[in-house]
């Protein structure tokens, strides 16, 4: 499953908690991954994951963002993953709440 082996990469790469769902009670700083949509064709696998960066501040949202880009740009050294790469990033705070995060979208190609 695509989610478990971008869970376990991020996790080791990044020193902030990692999850597939937003905790109860959460970190202050946090990393929240989801699959967005996936395909198969030809025996081929891709998926479209959204990772979520949050923090306190906008600067902190942003900086953590960096960092997740840079561990995803390390996933293709994964056996599983044969591409992937940043579709998008951007600022993605909820105003309701004032949750500082950022977004970033990743096409990932893999074996199943």
């Amino acid at each position: 499953m695509i989610e478990k082996i971008i869970l376990d990469h991020l996790s080791s790469e990044l020193s902030v908690p990692v999850y597939l769902e937003r905790p109860e009670h959460p970190e202050k700083e946090y990393v929240l991954l989801e699959k967005t949509g996936s395909s198969v064709r030809n025996h081929i696998y891709s998926a479209t994951l959204a990772i979520q960066s949050i923090a306190p501040t906008l600067y902190g949202a942003a900086s953590l963002n960096e960092l997740v880009k840079a561990a995803m740009d390390k996933a293709i050294e994964l056996d599983e993953i044969t591409h992937s790469e940043l579709n998008s990033d951007y600022n993605y705070t909820n105003p309701t709440s004032k949750t500082y995060r950022y977004q970033a979208v990743y096409d990932v190609v893999f074996y199943d």
